[in-house]
């Protein structure tokens, strides 16, 4: 199912708004996803999680420091559809 993330916008707090190469867009609360530890530490600073872009290479959200997130589990929030797994 692996859809990219073609574009991101902080959306306020802990909020993004999310674009897929498919056109299904949305927002999600990344505080809902994620515990702030380990390589999020430093994302519970709004000013550093606003920092988010899009990695082309690898088709997904990331921030300085390292920290990213699964493209298919946000597609799978924002539309509300199963993650698929390959058989």
């Amino acid at each position: 199912m692996l859809k990219d993330i073609v574009q991101v916008k902080s959306a306020g707090g802990y909020r993004l708004w999310l674009r897929f190469e498919d056109g299904v867009e949305g927002e999600i609360d990344v505080s809902q996803l994620v515990p702030f530890d380990g390589v999020f530490t430093e994302l519970r600073d709004e000013a550093k999680f606003r920092q988010v872009r899009v990695d082309t290479e690898i088709g997904t959200i990331v921030w300085p420091g390292g920290a990213d997130l699964d493209p298919d589990v946000l597609y799978s929030k924002i539309t509300g559809r199963p993650i698929a797994f390959a058989e």
